[in-house]
């Protein structure tokens, strides 16, 4: 059989395996899938808006047409949001398309990307795929240590991305070292600041004003409508920037690359704070819950300001396959180089009880 010559890029790539579905898992261990909780992809457990539910039933009868191109209204409500102009907003399937626009747009084989250990593990797929280099610095208590990230920086680098807060760890990034370090940054480095869960921060840092002064060429923020906005099966994020720096990722851009569904519904989300404010107050509760139940449980976590905690329960993949067989859904980090560990996201109140009540049974058994 003829062998097709694949991209030697793609020799060793990881495949990014995301949180198993519901469906899958039931099929597999013959549970009715309504007796499911999945919480281990960091999804939104109230559900989309009400207000963006409607709009996007609205639009179920023009989906012959193909979508807006260009997404003209939903990119000028997102730049009134934000007080941007609509030409420093681009929009992808989620905010992984984002991350590789970046590297279609910047990278080439030998350019250097610099990550910080435990960082989101597109990162990593994405400079292989480009056949970049990719560095990776030692976490401090699990998080950025930004200096010593600055100090990695050769001239080879093109791309620093810093998450804050963290997947898969929820450290968060102190306003002051962060603003500080994208000053200390050259000006031809790109640096990709991933604010996927940033809307459960109650005091953010706040560097849109470095984009609104339109002088920081070098700045990418990137946000997601999957977390906050409980619209993850619709796949929408979007990147903010400087306006020649959005022109050129416009240029890998697919076309109707975001949906009409989720164009509508996501306008739409934006202006329903009720729903917005009821999902942070949900994830507060649930993050309270955990600690208190871990600190009961006499369990190692960290200290998380996205809506997940990570815990350190021995055999993750074990503790995981445990759970997954009572019905409960969590994530493995293994894939992360944390082992011991275990990702929860903050679900209901019912599903965050039943989920401790099951972690206890399988690690007392």
């Amino acid at each position: 059989m003829t062998r097709l010559p694949f991209n030697p890029a793609l020799e060793g790539l990881a495949v990014y395996q995301p949180g198993r579905p519901i469906e899958e898992v039931a099929r597999e261990l013959g549970l009715p899938a309504d007796d499911i909780i999945k919480l281990a992809s960091n999804e939104n457990p109230l559900g989309p808006s009400p207000a963006a539910l409607a709009a996007m039933e609205k639009t179920l009868k023009t989906l012959h047409l193909y979508p807006d191109g260009n997404a003209y209204y939903l990119k000028r409500a997102l730049a009134a949001r934000l007080a941007l102009d609509p030409r420093q907003v681009i929009l992808g399937n989620g905010s992984n398309e984002i991350i590789e626009f970046i590297g279609h747009a910047l990278l080439e084989p030998g350019a250097e990307v610099v990550v910080s250990q435990y960082c989101f593990l597109v990162y990593p797929i994405i400079t292989q795929l480009f056949k970049g280099k990719l560095v990776t610095v030692p976490a401090r208590n699990f998080g950025h240590d930004l200096e010593a990230m600055r100090r990695a920086i050769t001239a080879q680098t093109r791309v620093i991305f810093v998450a804050s807060p963290n997947n898969p760890t929820g450290t968060v990034v102190p306003s002051k070292e962060i603003e500080e370090f994208i000053d200390a940054v050259p000006p031809e480095i790109l640096v990709a600041i991933d604010e996927a869960y940033v809307e459960f921060l109650e005091q953010p840092a706040d560097l849109l004003p470095r984009l609104r002064a339109g002088r920081q060429a070098n700045l990418l923020l990137m946000r997601t409508f999957s977390k906050i906005y409980g619209l993850a099966g619709l796949r929408l994020g979007y990147g903010m920037g400087h306006a020649d720096l959005i022109a050129a990722l416009e240029k890998v851009r697919q076309p109707f690359n975001t949906n009409a569904l989720v164009q509508a519904g996501a306008i739409a989300a934006l202006g329903d704070t009720e729903h917005i404010q009821r999902t942070r107050q949900n994830n507060a509760a649930g993050l309270r819950f955990y600690e208190e139940g871990f600190r009961r449980l006499k369990l190692e976590w960290v200290p998380s300001s996205a809506n997940f905690i990570l815990v350190r329960v021995g055999d993750g993949s074990r503790i995981c396959a445990a759970l997954q067989e009572q019905g409960v859904i969590v994530r493995p980090m293994g894939a992360y180089a944390l082992p011991e560990w275990i990702r929860i996201s903050i679900g209901t109140p019912a599903e965050n009880q039943r989920c401790l009540a099951v972690l206890q049974r399988v690690l007392t058994a």
